[in-house]
């Protein structure tokens, strides 16, 4: 697969590498085209431009820049009609409370997640939840073993399609996989996340997680 990856920062190049190890083309871009090649030059990626760039390159777009910028990432690549027919993956956190350290999930409209908010933006596009439960550390090792157990990731999608690229990219980590079902579940997952990352801003090591044990 082609995939493009909006954003270039700790969690992008965490998961490109990962990406073209197991056989995908990657392209790094963003708002900062000079930023987005220093990253792809660091993690060997395919190539490099701005956010529209990153889009035209990709059959699969990876949302990876803040979560309060995802929606004028999407304006500044042109717009949602530039995003038809795509798998777009939404790994980032709506999380408010960095201020105090008391961490919630935010929602948009009537309780949707962040990824059910950008389904609504992209409605000619398909959208899936993934990545968002783990720091980028995480994604680094190769592959996710956690206390002798494979990583668990949980995914969630609004079409075939995008459930099958995220079952792919998942196993492209090396990470089993568990798809919870269609992209409400997604609210789940973005709860979760609040957590760890509440977890993580006390001091716990990076690589900390919440997954599934399996007797």
């Amino acid at each position: 697969m082609k995939i493009g990856f909006v954003g270039y920062g700790s969690m992008s190049k965490a998961l490109a590498p990962r990406f073209r190890t197991a056989g995908h083309s990657v392209f790094l871009g963003g708002h900062n085209p000079d930023k987005a090649k220093a990253a792809a030059e660091e993690v060997n990626a395919d190539g490099h431009g701005d956010t529209a760039a990153a889009v035209a390159f990709g059959e699969v777009v990876v949302l990876g820049t803040p979560h309060d910028k995802v929606f004028d990432a999407i304006d500044d690549a042109g717009g949602p009609s530039t995003f038809a027919g795509r798998v777009v993956v939404d790994i980032n956190n709506p999380v408010a409370g960095w201020s105090t350290g008391d961490f919630a999930n935010k929602t948009y409209d009537d309780g949707k997640s962040l990824a059910e908010a950008i389904a609504d933006k992209l409605p000619e596009a398909e959208v899936c939840k993934a990545f968002n439960c783990c720091q980028a550390k995480v994604w680094e090792m190769d592959p996710p073993i956690i206390n002798g157990q494979r990583l668990v990731t949980f995914t969630a999608a609004n079409g075939d399609k995008a459930r099958q690229v995220a079952a792919d990219l998942v196993k492209a980590v090396g990470s089993d996989h568990i798809d919870l079902g269609d992209l409400t579940k997604s609210r789940n997952l973005e709860a979760i996340a609040s957590v760890e990352i509440q977890l993580l801003f006390s001091g716990m090591d990076p690589r900390s997680v919440i997954t599934l044990v399996r007797p």
